[in-house]
C-alpha cells in the first residue's frame, strides 16, 4: 500500500501560510502593540473559520463527512495547547519581532520544527531514524546560513531569545494536539482561535496597552490571523494526523525558507550568497522526508475510538463496510491485528520499535 502523501501537500501549505505571517506581523507591530497584536491574529483566525464553518453547515451534502467531535478527555491535551501555542508564544513571538528584523524571524522559525521533533521523540516516543534526523540537520544548518550577516554588527540576544521561547512553547503545542489531531480539526483551531485572542487582547488592556485605533490595520491583522493562523492550523493538524509529530515538525521547516523569500520582497531585506546553499540544503531536507519509506511488522492493540476515516484502507474493515461509502464519523472497534506496510506514525501506528 502507497503511503498518502495528502498530508505532506497539507503541512507544505499550511508552512507557507504560516512562513509569511513574521515579515507581515513586523509590519502590522509598528501600529498595534505585540500583545494586542498576538490576540488579534488568533482573533482573525476564530472569525475566518467561524465563517467557512457557517457556509459549510449551509451545504446539507457535507454533513456526511463530518469529522469526530472534541471529547472531555481530550480536553487536558487541548488545554495544554492552549496555554502553550495560543498564548505565551505568540505574546513572545510578536513581542521578539520588535527587536529583530522580519528575516531574522523568518529564519528563527526553523526551531519550531526542530523543537517539535526533539520533545515527539524523547517524550512522546515517536521513532526517527537516521534519515530523518539528517532531514532535520539539513533544514537546521540551511537555518543558519541563512542567520550569518557579514560584516560587523551589535549581537542582539532579546529578540532571538524570545523567539526562540516561542518556538518552544509551539514545538509543545504540536505534539498536545497531535494527541487530539483525529478529531475536527476546525473545531481546534476555532476553539484555540477565540479562547487565545480574547486572553491576549484582556491582557493588552489589563495591562494599559495604548493602541490607535486604525481600522484598516485592525483589519489587516484580522485577515492575516485567518489565513496564516487559521487556515494554517487547520490544515497542520491534518498533517499531524497523517505524519506524526516528528515528520510534521520536519517537513515543517520550510517555512523559514518562505518567510525568508517573503523579507526579500516585501521588507527588500538581502543578505547575499548565501541563500543559496541554504536553498539547497532546505530541498535535500525535504527530498529526505518525501522519499522515506518506513515498513516493518507491527502490531496493532484492540482499541475503541471515534475519527473521520474511509473503508478503503487496512484499519477500517468493520460491521457497515457494504452500506457505508465515502468518509464519515462513528466510535468503532479495531480488533488486534500484526501486519507490515509502509506507515507513518499516524492515528493508527503510534508503536514502539
Amino acid at each position: 500500500m502507497a503511503l498518502d502523501k495528502r498530508p505532506l501537500i497539507f503541512i507544505v501549505i499550511s508552512a507557507a501560510l504560516f512562513g509569511i505571517s513574521p515579515p507581515l506581523a513586523k509590519l502590522l507591530v509598528k501600529d498595534i502593540p505585540p500583545v494586542a497584536l498576538a490576540g488579534l491574529l488568533y482573533l482573525g483566525a476564530f472569525i475566518g473559520l467561524s465563517l467557512y464553518s457557517i457556509g459549510r453547515a449551509i451545504n446539507a451534502a457535507d454533513s456526511i463527512q463530518k469529522a469526530a467531535p472534541l471529547e472531555r478527555k481530550d480536553l487536558p491535551w487541548l488545554v495544554g495547547a492552549l496555554l502553550t501555542g495560543g498564548v505565551i508564544g505568540p505574546i513572545s513571538l510578536m513581542n521578539g519581532l520588535t527587536l529583530v528584523s522580519g528575516f531574522s524571524a523568518s529564519l528563527l522559525l526553523n526551531l519550531e520544527g526542530v523543537a517539535t521533533s526533539v520533545i515527539a521523540v524523547l517524550f512522546f516516543k515517536e521513532n526517527a531514524g537516521k534519515r530523518l534526523w539528517l532531514a532535520l540537520g539539513c533544514m537546521t544548518l540551511a537555518a543558519a546560513f541563512l542567520t550569518w550577516e557579514p560584516g560587523p554588527g551589535k549581537f542582539n540576544t532579546g529578540g532571538p531569545l524570545l523567539i526562540l521561547f516561542a518556538m518552544l512553547c509551539w514545538g509543545i503545542d504540536n505534539n498536545l494536539t497531535s494527541l487530539i489531531s483525529d478529531k475536527d480539526p476546525i473545531q481546534i483551531a476555532k476553539i484555540k482561535g477565540f479562547v487565545a485572542g480574547v486572553i491576549s487582547l484582556s491582557l493588552a488592556l489589563t495591562l494599559g496597552t495604548k493602541m490607535r485605533l486604525n481600522l484598516t490595520m485592525i483589519g489587516f491583522a484580522l485577515l492575516l490571523g485567518a489565513c496564516s493562523y487559521g487556515v494554517s492550523l487547520v490544515l497542520f493538524i491534518k498533517g499531524l494526523r497523517g505524519l506524526g509529530s516528528f515528520r510534521a515538525g520536519g517537513f515543517f521547516s520550510i517555512a523559514p525558507f518562505v518567510g525568508a523569500m517573503a523579507s526579500l520582497v516585501i521588507l527588500r531585506e538581502w543578505i547575499g550568497w548565501v541563500m543559496f546553499p541554504a536553498a539547497g540544503l532546505m530541498m535535500i531536507g525535504v527530498w529526505l522526508i518525501v522519499s522515506e519509506r518506513h515498513s516493518h511488522t507491527h502490531r496493532h492493540n484492540t482499541v475503541i475510538h471515534m475519527h473521520l476515516h474511509n473503508h478503503d484502507d487496512t484499519h477500517h474493515l468493520h460491521e457497515h463496510y457494504v452500506t457505508s461509502h465515502g468518509p464519515h464519523t462513528h466510535e468503532h472497534t479495531h480488533i488486534e491485528l500484526a501486519h507490515a506496510h509502509v506507515h507513518w506514525p499516524d492515528t493508527h501506528h503510534r508503536h514502539i520499535h
